[in-house]
């Protein structure tokens, strides 16, 4: 078979069409969906290709860089996350050659002026907010996994780019199955021109669903022998499913059983890992993928199938494996193998078993990527993020659970996420099916995994809205105004005028009947509207007042109860209670309800009583002495009281005392003079009035309606821009912008692009790290970059002394002043700053070894490398910002203390092959 090198130079001399060369690079047939993409992008218009995970829409992307490098342009190909950028940049390169590849992530910056280059998404939109005069040429982009402007954090970042990206580019938008594929794709063609929309569903390999009970396999579905009969659920698991909770039942109410279950299963239970490879390996469903939704649990099975004794690989292959985990870890400084777990993980590489996980040292999961995909590793152990983009595709893919960890609680799995790691299962030209095995668990419903299995699709919702970085770019490059029209055309606003397509519709109906009405209760002495406008007028007066009279005489009541004293005899007006009494318990302290005294009735019954027994203010009649010994539980006490009471009080009632004036409706001005004019309108004297009046109360009526469905259509238009004003309002308030343009320390800001880049901003303008040294400035950035996964797990940081913590102070003091003026300008992007990494960045800034930087910071290493990877990025940022200085001066050293040891080894996995 010819290299891919041979192919691409056969390429290069082609005959016929573009894409008729470019099929000639592939060892397979396109399929239709792919041969429609790639002639939309020969014919000059851009595309957007929604198919599932494996089903080949790169070759579309592919198809791109081929189109650039053919006519003398640039083609940028961007991805969501670093690990496929490195893997991208790898494929390429080693079809193109390395001098036609460049990659830039942050990490890596390697030929960056090529006409193909690799990079993540926010690195081109930093270049287009900067105006990079590498956008000269630029032909066509490629947006892999575009799905991600979903993404609650980062999502914007898309939008931004396609927002924003000159219109000569064509755009080449790739993403997994969603539903509203059409909808998006009419988004793309409003902001970007022409936009072919290519949505395939059929999987390129069929994947069938299992779940694996105990030691033995089942079907999910049910073979109905038709091809076109809705899917059910397997009898013989759901006949499990029926006698394990019977049995279990059962068990719970007496010793344990070992009487077996009608069809002769035992009890159900959940395999172990162990197990799990073992049925994998004997079905023949190996290389598999098990997700577990948690790093320590990777790590801990893989162990577990160790101890098991389970080898998946022969010797010559473990010969092989070993030979390529040394190759690729020779510049991993020798001190840091054994806190990095080197090799125990290399044992379990050699016997076909690994983990995935972001806790992971980077090197480590691209050795893990790079053997899985030569078939040397058989079964990996992974969480999600393995699911998002990597090209790590198995014959089998395994959820140990459907609960999820999803930052803030557990969750059950949606169907997005069950299609999206399930989708990984089935190799194009290698395996003939996929299949996806569900673990046996407790209370695991077949019905509802089935549903999972099932639901293919889910739509894509934006999670865009401007930031102040956004904000200070947009004003600087375009103009105020200008900014918010482009805003304007955010994939977000555009889902959210389309919401309102129903509610406008809703408004021109009733306005049509609107119309109707005013024809019904036309009147020939006069305008019957305006007439009906004041008699409603006049009604809405009354119930004011009313509702106002209620009020006050509440308040009354509330009032003169609060004077009651014990022994106070009182006249209880109203209710079952009506008549004299005598207070036991002023009851003052009763609530939000007011007082509720308690009384000893005439007929020596005890009452609690309430404002529903007092439509009108009470006063004491008279006042009588309670004996000491009195005791409301004693029959004959109760009745000598109440003797006393009849003795007690008055012979003559006096009368209620009534609110004094008139009522408040004949006292009101506005209601007289409303009702004045009502007699005097013209319309007040038709014969035919009440029946106009009839007409106008339908019409006043639908008239109210109507304006509530348009407030409803005025606060979701524009949601955007108006988001953007209060933006531009916090920024104008704080000096960043002043009018149409930015100020000096707008400038700044508009380099930052940390999530609390106007705290970063604020900590420049206020001289906060003007005189750190590197470890200082490494702690101090920490804290706005780092945000721990498990915020109230943790108990207070440790943090360094001197100006370091001062340091960390003043930022959380910023913090605090710019949330107090988000609140009053009704923003929030600002999350507090996050002080957990402080004293492991201080720690490796100064020198540090790695192994005790991790044993005091209890970091896994992947996690403490990514976190310091991120310090990095924002300390290249601060130099950047603070012009030229001592400040600059120590943030370039503050990058070179970071990156050192296993921050400065950073792998592109070039041999990925």
């Amino acid at each position: 078979m010819s290299s891919p090198a041979e192919r691409y130079a056969r390429f290069q001399d082609g005959n016929g069409t573009s894409l008729q060369a470019f099929r000639q690079l592939y060892d397979f047939d396109f399929d239709p969906f792919q041969v429609t993409a790639c002639r939309a992008l020969e014919e000059g218009r851009g595309v957007l290709v929604a198919a599932p995970t494996g089903s080949g829409k790169t070759v579309v992307g592919e198809f791109a860089v081929h189109r650039a490098l053919e006519t003398g342009g640039k083609c940028f190909y961007t991805t969501p996350i670093k690990a496929l950028s490195n893997q991208k940049f790898a494929e390429l390169a080693q079809r193109y050659g390395s001098d036609q590849v460049g990659l830039l992530t942050g990490d890596n910056t390697i030929n960056g002026e090529a006409p193909v280059v690799v990079m993540t998404t926010e690195v081109l939109r930093n270049m287009l907010y900067a105006g990079s005069s590498t956008l000269r040429g630029l032909s066509y982009v490629v947006m892999d996994e575009v799905h991600y402007l979903a993404d609650p954090f980062r999502g914007a970042t898309w939008e931004e780019v396609i927002i924003h990206l000159p219109e000569s580019v064509q755009l080449v938008s790739l993403s997994a199955t969603v539903s509203n594929a059409e909808e998006f794709g009419e988004w793309l063609a409003t902001v970007r021109g022409h936009t072919e929309i290519v949505v395939e569903e059929r999987r390129p390999v069929p994947l069938f669903q299992h779940v694996m009970v105990g030691r033995r396999m089942y079907d999910l579905f049910a073979d109905t022998g038709r091809p076109d009969a809705p899917a059910k659920v397997n009898p013989e698991l759901a006949r499990i499913v029926r006698d394990h909770w019977r049995f279990a039942k059962r068990d719970d109410r007496g010793p344990r059983r070992t009487r077996q279950p009608r069809g002769g299963n035992r009890i159900a239970f959940t395999p172990s890992r162990a197990q799990v490879a073992e049925k994998l390996e004997g079905e023949g469903l190996l290389p598999a993928i098990v997700f577990i939704f948690s790093r320590q649990a990777c790590d801990a099975a893989v162990l577990q199938c160790m101890y098991a004794g389970i080898r998946l690989t022969r010797p010559d292959q473990a010969a092989e494996i070993r030979a390529y985990v040394e190759s690729r870890t020779a510049d991993l400084p020798a001190d840091d193998l054994a806190v990095l777990g080197y090799y125990e993980w290399l044992e379990g590489l050699e016997r076909g078993i690994a983990a995935h996980h972001a806790g992971m040292l980077p090197t480590f999961k691209e050795v893990v990527e790079v053997l899985f995909a030569r078939g040397l590793v058989k079964l990996v152990f992974a969480t999600e993020t393995l699911a998002l983009g990597i090209n790590m595709p198995a014959r089998s893919v395994v959820l140990e659970k459907l609960v999820k960890w999803n930052g803030q609680t557990h969750a059950d799995v949606t169907p997005g996420e069950y299609t999206q790691l399930t989708g990984r299962a089935g190799r194009r030209g290698i395996d003939v099916e996929g299949h996806g095995v569900v673990l046996w668990q407790p209370g695991l419903d077949p019905g509802s995994v089935a549903g999972l299995a099932s639901t293919r699709t889910y739509p894509l919702r934006s999670s865009f809205r401007p930031s102040y970085n956004m904000a200070v770019n947009l004003v600087r490059q375009v103009g105020r105004e200008r900014a918010r029209e482009l805003l304007e055309s955010s994939f977000a606003q555009f889902q959210a005028d389309r919401a309102v397509v129903g509610l406008v519709r809703q408004v021109r109906r009733s306005e049509e009947a609107l119309e109707g009405y005013r024809e019904a209760m036309q009147c020939h002495l006069g305008d019957f509207l305006e007439y009906a406008t004041i008699r409603r007028k006049i009604k809405e007066r009354e119930n004011q007042l009313s509702r106002r009279n209620r009020a006050d005489r509440r308040a009354e009541v509330v009032d003169s109860l609060g004077r009651l004293r014990s022994g106070d005899v009182i006249q209880v007006p109203a209710g079952r209670q009506a008549g004299i009494a005598v207070v036991l318990d002023p009851g003052h302290a009763a609530g939000g309800d007011g007082p509720r005294p308690t009384v000893l009735t005439e007929d020596h019954r005890v009452r609690r009583l309430s404002l529903v027994d007092f439509p009108l203010p009470v006063e004491a009649l008279t006042r009588m002495r309670l004996p000491r010994s009195f005791n409301p539980r004693n029959a004959q006490q109760r009745r000598d009281l109440a003797s006393t009471l009849r003795q007690k009080a008055p012979e003559e009632l006096p009368p209620m005392r009534r609110r004094r004036g008139g009522s408040p409706a004949e006292e009101d001005q506005t209601l007289q003079d409303l009702r004045a004019a009502m007699r005097a309108h013209p319309c007040h004297g038709c014969d035919e009035r009440e029946d106009h009046a009839r007409w106008s109360e339908r019409y006043l009526r639908l008239e109210r309606e109507t304006e509530g469905l348009q407030r409803r259509v005025d606060a979701r238009s524009n949601t955007i821009a108006r988001q953007f004003d209060r933006v531009c309002e916090v920024l104008d308030e704080l000096g960043y912008l002043k009018g149409d343009r930015t100020t000096e320390a707008g400038d700044r800001l508009s380099r930052i692009y940390t999530e609390l880049d106007l705290v970063a901003a604020e900590a420049l303008r206020q001289g906060t790290w003007d005189k750190l040294t590197p470890p200082e400035l490494a702690a101090s950035l920490s804290a706005l970059a780092y945000e721990s996964r498990t915020p109230d797990d943790v108990g207070p940081p440790k943090l360094p002394g001197g100006a370091a913590k001062e340091a960390l102070g003043s930022l959380v003091r910023i913090w605090g002043d710019l949330e107090a003026l988000e609140r009053d300008f009704h923003v929030d992007f600002l999350r507090e700053p996050d002080l957990g990494f402080a004293w492991a960045a201080y720690r490796w800034a100064s020198g540090m070894s790695l192994a005790n930087v991790l044993d005091e910071t209890g970091f896994a290493a992947g996690d403490f490398v990514r976190w310091i990877k991120q310090i990095l990025d924002l300390a290249d940022q601060v130099a950047d910002a603070a012009g030229a200085g001592p400040l600059r001066t120590t943030a370039r050293a503050t990058v070179e203390a970071l990156r050192r040891g296993v921050v400065a080894y950073a792998s592109v996995g070039s041999d990925a092959t």
